[in-house]
């Protein structure tokens, strides 16, 4: 290295305050002193931020315990007695658990499936088009589903599917769709898929733009057409960033959303569209059963949090990507 060089990198370091105490051998006190000294910016910056998720996160954890005693008003919280795994067991042998565990699982893996795919495959379909305007109309119409609120949506479902006036319901004349539990599961995922799919292609139309433009031309030099260049060039660039949204997504493999399978759900496809975020309003809210609905709403954090560790450690396993 030049003596230039080593000046600048003299330089560099003395205007670092505290280098020094950043120094592995020296004490944990002393090093967090000189971090927070360093990057007090920073951490000013997103302390909003953790301040957000320490009071509506982590503070109502509190009221976990709430599962492991009999809630009583009077006491608050922690005042009631304590009956430890009895709502645990009380759901367990409830008769609608196995119907409600099956139907959370249906209607939950279908969702990550297809969810997981669609937007994957408009993403490479998009990254195809050439011509600038016609790729901006394509990610505009298919983004505007995504800002369409949720009673919408199903209101549309509801008009659309009408049997003999709606314009699908004329499809299947005698039928309601709405109605039929068989048809409950579909009509959930392709509605989820549709709404969102342009949405959720962003991270990876982000992640294509960064592909070298050398990696496209070599191939065309070596013969490669369109679905050689998807597969050879495009796909192992966003294997990744798939990894990532999988294990983010498996973390929420049960909690198929209240809002849309409520109000989709009716007396006819009950026994199909009951799931445990819909049995838990109804327990806890409804029937006024706290200590019960608290219960099953761990039981429900604790099985998605399982499947996130699990996804993690077998991605960390097969190809080295994992969120920690």
């Amino acid at each position: 290295m030049s003596k230039t060089a080593q000046r600048g990198v003299q330089n560099a370091d003395s205007s670092v305050p505290d280098n020094i105490a950043l120094q592995r051998n020296q004490p944990l006190p002393i090093r967090l002193i000189a971090h927070f000294r360093r990057f007090w910016q920073i951490w000013l910056m997103i302390l909003p931020g953790c301040c957000f998720v320490l009071f509506f996160a982590y503070v109502p954890m509190w009221g976990i315990q709430l599962a492991f005693r009999d809630f009583d008003p009077r006491k608050g919280l922690t005042g009631g007695k304590f009956v430890g795994f009895k709502y645990f067991n009380q759901f367990f042998t409830d008769p609608n658990f196995v119907a409600v565990i099956t139907n959370t699982v249906r209607i939950s893996l279908w969702t990550l499936v297809m969810g997981f795919i669609f937007p994957i495959i408009l993403a490479l379909m998009i990254n195809q088009v050439a011509n600038a305007k016609i790729k901006g109309f394509i990610q505009t119409i298919t983004y505007m589903p995504h800002f369409i609120s949720t009673v919408v949506i199903v209101s549309m479902l509801n008009i659309l599917l009408t049997p003999n006036t709606g314009i699908i319901g004329r499809l299947f004349p005698g039928h309601n769709l709405m109605g039929e539990p068989s048809a409950f599961t579909a009509l959930y995922w392709v509605s989820e898929v549709w709404q969102h799919v342009g949405w959720n292609s962003i991270i990876y139309l982000a992640a294509l733009s960064g592909v070298n433009t050398a990696l496209y031309e070599a191939a065309k030099i070596d013969g490669a057409d369109r679905l050689q260049l998807i597969r050879h060039v495009d796909i192992p660039t966003i294997l990744p960033t798939m990894g990532i949204l999988l294990i983010m997504n498996m973390g929420g493999v049960l909690s198929v959303g209240f809002e849309k399978v409520y109000l989709m759900q009716n007396v006819l496809n009950q026994p199909a569209s009951e799931v445990i975020t819909t049995f838990t309003y109804k327990i806890g809210i409804q029937q006024s059963q706290f200590s019960y609905s608290t219960a099953i709403g761990l039981f429900n954090t604790v099985i998605n949090f399982c499947f996130l560790v699990m996804a993690n450690f077998i991605a960390k396993r097969t190809s080295d990507t994992s969120i920690f």
